[in-house]
């Protein structure tokens, strides 16, 4: 039976044509309800393959004053959710005179990315505040599919990190503590997934908006991880220094 390779199309520069691979966020999102709203929090690296095409990107899109969207997948494809999605809430708090709820800002996110699914490839967390149930966060993985959580990770860090949210998460955590929880949560994940890494960004949404935080890897407060010291990998008889 004849079968077609799948080759990656060859450069032609005479007429200026340099395949390049997608622009993926291929990165750690976590996100967290507390006793008062949510604290999300994520890294910045942004890769195209094996190459990093930046160390500083910024996954944490602002949609209203209380509420934000994480974005992971294709950057281009998130990128344009997140501009079209706040544009239809935009027009509906507009016309209606009150602001979209947090639910509802969720399901509109998921009309495009499931209508989508076989064009796109991006995943987010839509995470907010607002009167009628407070903090929420909302995951919509690959395809659509929207489920609340108290807690959640997305991403390729997120199977690093899955176990440790959920030890940490309870009932009325406070504010310092949701943060502490979070960043750690982002630190061990860059520890150990290659497509994470940079710096950790936080995002607090309350009743009060949103407050966003840094934590750059050469400044004081950001989450490192101590490994345990490795047993020597050489016989006995050869001697080693540590």
């Amino acid at each position: 039976m004849d079968t077609m390779r799948d080759e990656k199309r060859k450069a032609i520069p005479a007429i200026g044509f340099y395949p390049q691979e997608e622009i993926s966020t291929g990165t750690t999102l976590i996100a967290m309800e507390y006793n008062g709203g949510v604290v999300v929090g994520t890294d910045s690296r942004t890769s195209a393959g094996s190459f990093i095409t930046s160390r500083a990107t910024n996954k944490i899109t602002p949609i209203t004053d209380n509420m934000v969207v994480c974005r992971s997948g294709s950057a281009a494809d998130t990128q344009a959710i997140a501009d079209i999605a706040k544009y239809h809430i935009d027009v509906y708090t507009m016309t209606e005179n009150k602001p979209v709820t947090i639910y509802r800002s969720s399901q509109i996110f998921r009309q495009f990315l499931y209508n989508y699914r076989e064009q796109l490839s991006a995943s987010v967390l839509v995470a907010g505040w607002d009167e009628e149930l407070g903090g929420q966060v909302y995951a919509i993985p690959i395809g659509g599919f929207v489920s609340r959580q108290r807690s959640t990770a997305s991403g390729s860090g997120s199977t690093f990190v899955q176990g440790f949210l959920d030890s940490q998460w309870r009932p009325n955590l406070t504010l310092e503590e949701c943060k502490a929880i979070v960043k750690q949560a982002v630190g061990l994940a860059t520890f150990r997934d290659g497509s994470s890494g940079g710096v950790v960004r936080l995002a607090v949404i309350n009743k009060a908006g949103s407050q966003f935080e840094l934590f750059r890897p050469d400044k004081p407060g950001f989450p490192f991880v101590q490994t345990p010291t490795p047993h020597l990998s050489f016989p006995p008889h050869i001697e080693q220094v540590l």
